[in-house]
């Protein structure tokens, strides 16, 4: 599992929590109910350590009533984005690309259906392999994403924005 602490920069002063395991594993931040502001949008945190295979995060939310759209991202810090992952609810299309040394590549677009409905909670999940990222919803494979960014390592940044509310993150 990933560490995300949020950015003071982003959070203006509320400094980010870390939580271990009890078994010395780190975890994301997951803020008791009193600390959710914690996770407002847009959000900003950092991934302990970097992606590598095995690693997975874990983003459960609210979409928005009346959403127009939404984006994850995972960076390399503010340089590359490794994934970028816009849902769009007028054209319920989810479009994924990268943005490497300077430029985005292809934009894929293909999925089996479109997973998420306004006024609805989901579950993300990225599972990073070696190759590719597997994106599930609700449990449901979605798509694969093959890797564009060379280190994995370097994948230290979680950016999520629009028209949707975050409840946990793991």
């Amino acid at each position: 599992m990933a560490e995300l602490r949020v950015r003071e920069d982003v959070r203006s002063g509320t400094p980010g929590k870390r939580l271990d395991s009890p078994f010395g594993d780190p975890m994301l931040v997951s803020p008791s109910k009193d600390e959710q502001q914690l996770l407002a949008v847009p959000f900003c945190g950092s991934i302990k350590g970097g992606m590598r295979p095995g690693k997975k995060i874990t983003i459960m939310g609210i979409v928005g009533p009346e959403p127009d759209s939404f984006d994850i991202s995972l960076t390399c810090g503010c340089g590359d984005v490794a994934l970028e992952l816009s849902a769009r609810f007028e054209d319920k299309q989810l479009l994924r690309n990268a943005h490497v040394s300077g430029s985005w590549g292809e934009e894929e677009t293909a999925i089996p259906f479109f997973p998420f409905i306004p006024h609805q909670p989901f579950r993300l999940e990225i599972h990073c392999e070696h190759q590719r990222f597997r994106i599930l919803v609700d449990g449901q494979p979605l798509f694969d994403f093959y890797h564009r960014v060379r280190s994995l390592l370097a994948i230290d940044t979680i950016q999520i924005s629009g028209s949707l509310t975050i409840t946990k993150l793991n």
